[in-house]
């Protein structure tokens, strides 16, 4: 029986050297119908040459716009399916695969035709042992959690099991998903895209799948990692954004904006964080533009 056709996609902004180790882990997986399609976020670190150097099999399709995490990545998801990929594997560009990941991850959603999305065991990079995600839940506020996160793996994930949304880093979605809930929500630019598009897969009948044995490394968080202000932003807006596209209970809605306004007066009020203004401004300005409506790059004058 043919295996499904599987087109990995590498979204890649001045990040040669990380797009490079991660094309040679791909380069050592185990399944074998499979194509890789870079796209380049206007890079000038000669991102573009050294790949299509070193990987001349590797499709390099340079954007002509910066459309953020989400928008980028439909260009390379409308590629892919024109190319008729059975499944299209979103990849960072920051990972790095075991050579049998691939290969769990189709195998399992193969299994179930049902099974729409399906996201590997994600590991610290800088500590291959400790878990970053496996796979993730909603609180009560609907915040994002990461089942055994910054955990060393015993095991304790063995089986493969239903979650509500699979860490955007590596996600991959069958052509039907695609074809039935859409593509990723443009508007998030950035942050909790993947939430997003797992929760409306998940609301159309799609199962979301978390597969332990298949392991990915990824670098772009540590156990001690301090995102940055931008990324406040992102997360405030998006986060809301996301109660109001999936009509979240009002339970959530409050929990939500009181830790946000909690969070917002002792950044201002309290000495101990006066270094978290930055952070305020970001998070008051991601509120703002919620309520505005203003979706997105977040723009030059909100940025601190």
């Amino acid at each position: 029986m043919n295996e499904p056709f599987v087109i990995s996609v590498i979204l890649n902004t001045n990040r040669r050297d990380d797009t490079l180790a991660c094309l040679a882990s791909l380069a050592q997986t185990t399944y074998t119908n499979h194509r890789v399609i870079v796209l380049d976020n206007d890079s000038t670190d000669g991102s573009v040459p050294a790949v299509r150097e070193q990987y001349p099999d590797v499709k390099v399709a340079p954007l002509e716009e910066n459309l953020g995490y989400a928008g980028n990545n439909n260009f390379g998801i409308q590629m892919a399916l024109d190319m008729r990929a059975d499944w299209v594997f979103v990849l960072n560009e920051d990972t790095i695969l075991d050579p049998d990941c691939l290969r769990s991850l189709v195998t399992a959603g193969e299994q179930d035709s049902n099974v729409g999305i399906v996201g590997p065991m994600v590991y610290h990079h800088d500590e291959p042992t400790i878990i970053q995600s496996g796979g993730g839940i909603l609180g009560p506020g609907w915040e994002s959690i990461h089942l055994e996160k910054d955990q060393i793996d015993a095991g304790q994930l063995r089986q493969n099991h239903f979650v509500e949304w699979v860490s955007g880093c590596a996600i991959l979605v069958r052509r039907s998903v695609i074809e039935t809930a859409g593509m990723l929500d443009a508007r998030f630019f950035y942050f909790w895209e993947e939430t997003e598009w797992c929760l409306r897969a998940g609301k159309a009948g799609w199962k979301i799948l978390h597969v332990p044995a298949a392991r990915i490394w990824h670098k772009g968080v540590q156990r001690n990692y301090t995102p940055k202000p931008y990324l406040i932003y992102y997360d405030t807006r998006n986060h809301l954004l996301l109660l109001q596209t999936h009509h979240a209970p009002l339970k959530a809605w409050l929990k939500t904006l009181a830790d946000i306004l909690r969070t917002l007066v002792s950044w201002s009020i309290r000495p101990k964080w006066r270094g978290k203004r930055l952070y305020r401004d970001a998070m008051w300005h991601g509120l703002l533009d919620f309520t505005l409506g203003h979706w997105g790059k977040q723009p030059e004058k909100s940025a601190p």
